[in-house]
């Protein structure tokens, strides 16, 4: 008795390459995606919310006289910076659009956006003793705060294989253990006797 060989409609043999690539390429978040999306207007609350002193993120954002007034470092506004373009623009593409490498970028900027939000507070709480700038504001900690949050959810959803994926992945490994037999032996697998059923 010879095992069948799956094929497709056409009597080819199927493509498993391009399915598993295609199943691959495909991001699903499940219930993380309220998460996330709750943590992007989590950010974007932020943004109005005080930063440092009475300068909003929006302020530190756009470099206004305001957040100059704060006198706002670099790591501030490298952190609202990633926060708007990661955090936001493309937590909010990645999960319109349900692409992995998306998601992948936005994991990458987060996770860079939370060591340059640590920055900013520590670099707050540390101005000089003659600055006049104010402290860590609400906004800025909040904004932190959720981008760690963030961060470990994108990982969570980017690592985690949907049963689609692993389904593919499975028939990859059949089709290949077939194919290493089919050349191996130069033919088809046809089993010992026992094997048979009657």
């Amino acid at each position: 008795m010879t095992k069948s060989r799956p094929s497709s409609e056409d009597g080819s043999a199927p493509d498993y390459d391009t399915a598993e690539r295609k199943i691959d390429s495909v991001l699903d978040p499940g219930a993380r995606a309220v998460v996330v999306a709750v943590l992007v207007l989590v950010l974007l609350v932020t943004f109005v919310l005080p930063h440092a002193g009475s300068a909003t993120g929006f302020d530190v954002l756009s470099g206004s006289d305001k957040g100059l007034g704060e006198s706002i470092a670099l790591p501030s506004r490298i952190f609202v910076g990633f926060v708007a373009v990661f955090g936001v623009v493309l937590s909010v593409l990645a999960l319109v659009t349900r692409v992995w490498a998306l998601a992948w970028i936005a994991l990458s900027g987060c996770a860079i956006a939370s060591v340059f939000g640590m920055l900013s507070i520590w670099s707050r709480q540390t101005l000089p003793t003659d600055s006049t700038g104010g402290g860590p504001g609400i906004g800025l900690i909040i904004a932190w705060i959720a981008v760690v949050v963030l961060t470990f959810q994108w990982l969570k959803a980017v690592w985690n294989k949907t049963n689609a994926q692993l389904a593919a992945q499975e028939r990859r490994r059949v089709a290949a253990a077939e194919n290493e037999q089919n050349s191996r032996w130069g033919g088809p697998i046809l089993g010992r006797p026992t094997d048979r059923k009657l």
